[in-house]
């Protein structure tokens, strides 16, 4: 038989030996599911919790306020807030039951086998009257896939893992199926995308990919940066 010693307890009186109060119990309760929330739950996962501007931590689920965290942690192994839990996960059940999932569309991704890298010729250009600088590409795929048109981008020097980034200089890609994506390091100067400026073709028949674009003007040339005629 264990014998509990009220008498020698803390906070009784020399032989009152009384049973404990109703509000040290309380308070004896919230310690222990304070300590168990602590032990179990990550706050800073818990989406009804919140931080407000007054440094008071409100529940957005049951609407109330408390001044600490171990309070809002107590508060959580409650009943009240068990029970709100409970009803909103009972309302989303039934909410789900009622809407069925939509199916995402399928989409089949085509592999390919790489084939290497596809031939390629670049001219450096500067047109005779304004001294504008250009470049001209060509990449030839004799064996690109049916269906397939090459495409090409523009890439920052910090966008690319091979070498280390300087802003000087950007990179252009071509890509096309079957073939590996190949990338040119070009100067990192403002594209002229005006009209005449900047312009691809895809020919189906020769399976090249032509594209040639201009540099914009870094500063308003004079007539001494113009060449001679």
């Amino acid at each position: 038989v264990i014998k509990m010693d009220f008498q020698n307890r803390v906070g009784s009186k020399t032989g009152g030996g009384g049973v404990a109060g109703w509000s040290e119990s309380n308070r004896d309760r919230k310690e222990r599911l304070k300590k168990l929330a602590m032990e179990t739950i990550d706050i800073n996962k818990d989406p009804y919790f919140m931080k407000n501007h007054l440094g008071q931590y409100e529940c957005k689920l049951c609407l109330t306020l408390h001044n600490t965290e171990g309070s809002y942690l107590a508060h959580t192994q409650g009943k009240k807030h068990q029970s709100n839990l409970a009803q909103r996960a009972a309302k989303e059940a039934k909410e789900t039951q009622i809407q069925p999932a939509l199916e995402k569309p399928r989409v089949d991704v085509k592999k390919f086998i790489k084939i290497g890298r596809p031939g390629y010729k670049v001219t450096k250009q500067r047109e005779p009257t304004t001294g504008q600088h250009s470049l001209f590409f060509q990449v030839d795929y004799p064996e690109v896939a049916d269906g397939v048109r090459p495409r090409h981008r523009f890439m920052s020097a910090y966008e690319q893992r091979i070498e280390a980034p300087d802003k000087q200089w950007q990179y252009l890609l071509f890509a096309a199926e079957p073939y590996e994506t190949i990338a040119f390091k070009i100067p990192s100067r403002e594209v002229d995308k005006s009209e005449g400026k900047f312009w691809t073709q895809w020919n189906n028949d020769t399976k090249q990919y032509f594209l040639q674009f201009h540099f914009k003007f870094d500063h308003i040339p004079s007539s001494k940066d113009l060449p001679p005629r």
